[in-house]
């Protein structure tokens, strides 16, 4: 037998425990090293690993030494039967160094294997106080007996190895979590739709994403700006970076101020400790202004100074901190309107609109009205439940509605219909629209000219409603030069 000092035995343990700050490779390929190391350390001439079905209460070889492990692992070992499923059972451990005469050994094993086993040392692995397995180390090479010090010994190794396979069932828990927050992050913010209008703004996206120019993204409420925002911050240099987002709009100024810069400790009442902002938080990331046509004036000139300097004071501070954050600001409002009428800084607006990304209507992409449909369904139904089908026409239906909240609205509209409707089917009768448009009247009697322009100013009218007043849009939608419109509108007398 080798004979190693305390000190000596202490290295060892400690080098194998330096294994957990190395990249597991593979749980099996780890035991084994602990194991040989175990077996060489006491002089250990055959070692075994067994595990422990819970739910059928016995033993079986998970690893052993030799040639003889594939027989071993077709052995099945009844809890409380035998030195090693009584170890599993009382979670004690066993030295017999007599084993042709003590009455608890499983003679099948050495029968199996043609071993004549003189000698065994059988420990317990347990995790979180639950028996999990028996590790036994059978004879000596030099044909002496098991001591107290080589138990003592054995028992460290033991709880090494116990500690695997917690590591490793931990490292399963946090897969598993890290595949269904990936999956609820996917379902959150996916892009679904393959029409030609969608698919140039995912390739514009991926184009830009890896430059720090600021990007503004317009569109209607609803049209997922949020989620090309994530989709750039996803495609860039900064994906493993934080992605912050703020609602401009939500708060009042002051506490604006306080979220974006963050404060200092008695920077005003209240203010028992330092708090970063939103600035400092995606440091090295990405910071998502929703909204910023909503942002108060004052706010404006002071996020300005950080876009321009790339640094900030906190409220009651005095000493500038440095970030290094790509904006990226979304609006449904016409900033260049409101840069006209006083109400938006121009210089601002230069700032945030390096890079413009214009995202469609659901009206002008009404080709993805189903695709979306069936990724809401999906989404939307219970976990356990089967989908709820599509009637025939249902798809149709969706496509002729205006939708004027867009994909926000359509995505609502099914959640609700998925909840309240009894059937496995949506129909159309789910789907109870109130229309905010102001109907077409005409009158009888009147002439052929005086209707068509009535219809012709009542359907521009409307459009014009849903457009929120952008001629560009609505002439999209109409289908017709820009130019062509605004005369139509004078001539009509549109207001």
């Amino acid at each position: 037998m080798k004979q190693i000092d305390q000190y000596a035995n202490i290295l060892t343990l400690r080098k194998i425990s330096s294994l957990f700050k190395t990249t597991f490779r593979n749980v099996d390929e780890l035991l084994n090293i602990v194991i040989e190391t175990a077996q060489f350390t006491v002089g250990a001439r055959h070692a075994s690993l067994l595990l422990l079905d819970q739910k059928a209460n016995k033993l079986q070889f998970y690893q052993a030494s030799g040639e003889e492990t594939d027989q071993l692992k077709q052995v099945d070992i009844p809890q409380g039967v035998g030195l090693a499923g009584i170890v599993a059972e009382t979670g004690e451990a066993i030295v017999s160094n007599d084993v042709r005469n003590d009455k608890r050994w499983l003679s099948k094993v050495s029968e199996m294997t043609d071993m004549d086993v003189q000698s065994i040392a059988c420990l317990p692995l347990s995790m979180n106080g639950v028996i999990i397995g028996v590790v036994q180390f059978l004879d000596k090479q030099d044909e002496s007996t098991y001591s107290e010090k080589d138990l003592h010994i054995l028992q460290q190794f033991a709880k090494i190895m116990a500690m695997f396979f917690e590591v490793t069932r931990s490292n399963e828990i946090l897969g598993e979590e890290f595949d269904r927050l990936q999956e609820k992050y996917r379902q959150r913010y996916t892009i679904v739709g393959e029409s030609q209008e969608i698919r140039k703004c995912i390739a514009h996206a991926e184009k830009v994403a890896n430059s720090k120019a600021s990007i503004l993204i317009t569109g209607e409420s609803g049209t997922g700006k949020e989620l090309f925002a994530h989709l750039i911050h996803d495609r860039s240099l900064r994906q493993t970076k934080p992605f912050v987002s703020i609602s401009c709009g939500a708060l009042p100024a002051s506490i604006l101020e306080r979220e974006l810069f963050g404060h200092e400790k008695g920077a005003f009442t209240g203010a028992d400790s330092r708090k970063i902002g939103l600035f400092e938080a995606a440091d090295g990331g990405t910071l998502f202004l929703d909204e910023i046509g909503e942002m108060p004036l004052d706010m404006q000139v002071k996020l300005l100074r950080v876009l321009q300097e790339e640094s900030f004071l906190r409220l009651g501070g005095t000493t500038p901190t440095r970030v290094d954050v790509r904006i990226i600001s979304a609006t449904h409002q016409d900033l260049e309107k409101m840069v006209s009428e006083g109400t938006f800084r121009q210089d601002l607006f230069y700032r945030v609109n390096v890079i413009n990304l214009q995202l469609p209507s659901l009206r002008e992409r009404k080709e993805d009205v189903g695709d979306l449909v069936n990724f809401f369904i999906r989404k939307h139904t219970p976990e356990g439940q089967k989908p709820k089908k599509i009637q025939k026409g249902l798809i149709s239906y969706l496509e002729g509605y205006g939708w004027p909240g867009n994909i926000r609205q359509l995505e609502n509209a099914l959640e609700r219909a998925i909840v309240l409707e009894d059937g496995d089917e949506l129909t159309p009768d789910a789907f109870a629209f109130e229309s905010t448009q102001s109907p077409i009247e005409i009158n009888v009697g009147s002439t052929l000219k005086d209707a068509s322009d009535s219809f012709r100013k009542s359907f521009i009218s409307n459009t014009l409603q849903s457009t929120k007043g952008n001629r560009t849009q609505a002439a999209k939608i109409l289908d017709v030069q820009r130019s062509y419109l605004s005369r139509l509108i004078k001539e009509l007398g549109i207001s």
